[in-house]
């Protein structure tokens, strides 16, 4: 289970430490991508394929499914953490998610985002004002 919240520096070479924690579930490969929110989404090589699998089901028929499968998968990339725990973020990703310098590595149960540090911020500052509000919502879900 991945959680918390990490803040980690890129190297001049697009590097990125993962979490000490993490990296023993890391191990095998991670599949980094295009996130929602202008971030980015790491998934554990596991919990990929359940997700490419039912991206490589959606409907044809429809635009959003098509849509949405592009841009979760066309934008993906799988990485091999090296011995210190790096991978190397490719600049199309860096340049999607605006990664300059710092970044926020973020646990999210069965993946991790990785935000720069100044959108995750902003984000969160939103998120934290808003929470009443998105609890109410998450009541009705059963949460």
């Amino acid at each position: 289970m991945f959680i918390g919240e990490y803040e980690h520096n890129l190297d001049e070479k697009g590097r990125l430490a993962l979490p000490a924690r993490f990296r023993i579930k890391l191990v095998e490969g991670v599949v980094v991508t295009r996130g929602l929110d202008s971030c980015l989404s790491v998934y554990p090589l596991k919990e990929w394929r359940k997700i490419a699998e039912k991206l490589a089901n959606l409907p044809i028929s429809q635009a959003s499914s098509r849509s949405f499968a592009r841009f979760m998968l066309t934008g993906a990339m799988d990485l091999t953490p090296d011995k210190q725990g790096r991978i190397v973020l490719p600049e199309y990703l860096r340049n999607y998610a605006s990664l300059e310098k710092t970044a926020i590595v973020a646990g999210l149960y069965n993946r991790l985002e990785i935000w720069d540090k100044s959108a995750w911020e902003k984000y969160r500052l939103g998120a934290e004002q808003k929470s009443t509000e998105i609890a109410e919502t998450m009541g009705e879900l059963g949460i």
